[in-house]
């Protein structure tokens, strides 16, 4: 088809939708919906045959079916076909592949986490490797997203490639691909006798039997006495993983979610009989905890089943579905609201959009209380609050800064060259002194943007007063200014507990993956010691859990 006879079917086929709804809808408001359709058909005329540069119409429709959602809120989108693998990612956690992480150093691509027991990890392939070659062709140059493409694929077709390890040697291996599963539940073991703990990270297809498969092996190992679920930083995914994973500690038939949209209301009950009904629980929270975590974490403390401890969870209660468009590309969009079991809905945001288009916070007149089962109050209107309060632990913006820069894994790389075979305790190990002056060393020649908080402020702090004409301070900013020192070997000191952490976290992951990183943490984990103090003492857990607590709100 000639790009002419391309342009004019596109637009007759846009005006003959333009006819179709305005015949459809026969309200009163429908001349707007027509005015608007035709200036979109005139629109795409004007574009296709007076744009000075050729224009395609694809990515253009692709444009104007994206923007037609992203005035509602941030969860209602246009999934394109480009984007149907990543969305099935999010919501299964699976696609067809070697099972690595990879990132770009200079001209080549590394290895930068093989996933524990996939093809990548099987064939021997450790952080740090080189990727010098895929089915023959230079991966010089070539970005990451280009990486990616060539080593995903359909399970069980196969992959060459070569690498070159740390130590220099070449390695030249031949991989089948499989259907890779991230897992919901990275890690499960024991943070202190009796007590168990299960790290759950998002909601994907399947993370009930995960989490089934972890509390039926802790089950197996030891006596249960208390249970830590952590549910920080977990964004939430399939409702319906949720309603299953509750089963496993409320009665059957419990209502523990209710959706409620424009067209129904639809209770979710527990299906199966609890297998820990009466076990202790702690839940972690913070404010990334979202959506179908905060189900889990709302519908126990709404029925006085765990104490949750933390901070205030994220605030996310709309629900979304699906529709297929055609074409492999579909809409993501906000159908509904949900409630947890004492009635409240925890959305912290109002995306009902006033006449100016605006969203808002729930303003603390329209929060209103409600009850648990046991009498407990609480309130909707934003996120879940935890029964006990813990100080959130941050990591510094300079460690996050230089771990995105990618030189803890590059020190990490010279590291694992210096000590081959090394052997290490998980739960107790952390780079010496020596060690760490050696990355200092490392970090000399190194660029690192990076302002403290205390220069982000002095600059704000300088902008308002040239804005107020405050000429006077002009030479106390300066003097303050003169006397700050901001510089990376002054930052290395200045948070030297926070890089050591990433750095050790680093060499860890090479050695135990992250079940390893995440036991490790545990060691110093503020979250998880509260919870252990509350699951060892009965008598607290049980009057946290029916009596109200008259500081919170």
């Amino acid at each position: 088809m000639t790009t002419k006879r391309k342009y004019g079917f596109l637009i007759a086929a846009t005006a003959l939708l333009a006819v179709a709804g305005s015949s459809i809808h026969a309200r009163k408001d429908d001349f707007g919906l027509g005015r608007n359709m035709e200036i979109t058909v005139n629109m795409m005329r004007e574009l296709a045959l007076g744009y000075v540069d050729p224009i395609d119409p694809d990515r253009l429709m692709e444009g104007a079916a994206a923007g037609m959602v992203s005035d509602l809120d941030p969860y209602t989108e246009y999934i394109s076909e480009e984007g149907l693998s990543d969305f099935e990612l999010l919501t299964t956690g699976k696609y067809g592949g070697v099972g690595a992480l990879i990132r770009k150093k200079g001209d080549w691509v590394k290895i930068s986490q093989p996933y524990a027991g996939t093809p990548s990890d099987r064939a021997g392939l450790k952080i740090g490797d080189l990727i010098l070659s895929i089915d023959g062709k230079s991966a010089k140059g070539l970005t990451t997203e280009e990486v990616s493409g060539m080593l995903k694929g359909e399970p069980g077709s196969k992959v060459k490639i070569t690498v070159m390890h740390l130590d220099s040697t070449q390695q030249s291996v031949t991989l089948r691909r499989e259907r890779i599963s991230i897992p919901g539940v990275p890690y499960a073991g024991w943070v202190k006798e009796g007590i168990g703990y299960i790290r759950h990270s998002d909601f994907t297809e399947g993370c009930y039997e995960e989490m089934r498969a972890a509390i039926d092996r802790l089950r197996t190992e030891g006596e249960l006495k208390g249970l830590v679920l952590d549910y920080r930083s977990n964004g939430g995914g399939i409702m319906q993983e949720a309603v299953k994973i509750l089963s496993l500690f409320v009665p059957r038939g419990t209502v523990v979610v209710t959706t409620r949209g424009r067209n129904e209301q639809r209770d979710y009950r527990t299906e199966a009989e609890p297998i820990l009904p009466d076990l202790p629980l702690a839940v972690l929270v913070d404010g990334s905890t979202a959506s179908s975590s905060e189900i889990v974490a709302g519908a126990l403390q709404d029925l006085d089943r765990a104490v949750l401890i933390g901070q205030r969870s994220f605030g996310k209660g709309l629900v979304q579905a699906t529709r297929p468009l055609g074409y492999n590309t579909m809409l993501k969009l906000t159908t509904a609201k949900y409630y947890i079991p004492s009635g409240r809905c925890i959305q912290a945001i109002d995306y009902s959009h006033s006449q100016e288009g605006s969203v808002r916070t729930v303003p603390d007149s329209l929060i209103s209380e409600f009850e648990t089962r046991a009498g407990r109050k609480v309130y909707d209107g934003g996120g879940i609050m935890p029964d006990i309060d813990v100080e959130p632990e941050y990591i510094s913006r300079f460690a996050a800064t230089l771990y995105a820069l990618g030189f803890i894994e590059d020190f990490g790389d010279e590291y694992t060259r210096r000590n081959p075979g090394q052997q290490i305790d998980i739960r107790t190990f952390s780079i010496t002194d020596a060690d760490y002056a050696d990355f200092a060393a490392f970090m000399q020649d190194k660029e690192v943007p990076y302002e403290s908080d205390t220069r982000r402020a002095l600059k704000a702090l300088k902008k308002a007063a040239e804005d107020d004409r405050f000429a006077e301070l002009k030479e106390q900013f300066e003097r303050v200014e003169s006397e700050l020192k901001d510089d990376t070997a002054t930052n290395l000191e200045t948070y030297r507990e926070q890089v050591i952490e990433a750095i050790n976290n680093d060499i860890i992951l090479r050695h135990a993956y992250t079940a390893g990183v995440i036991e490790h943490a545990m060691a110093d984990d503020k979250g998880v010691a509260r919870a252990v103090e509350v699951l060892e003492h009965p008598d607290e857990y049980r009057r946290i859990t029916t009596e109200q607590d008259t500081r919170k709100k």
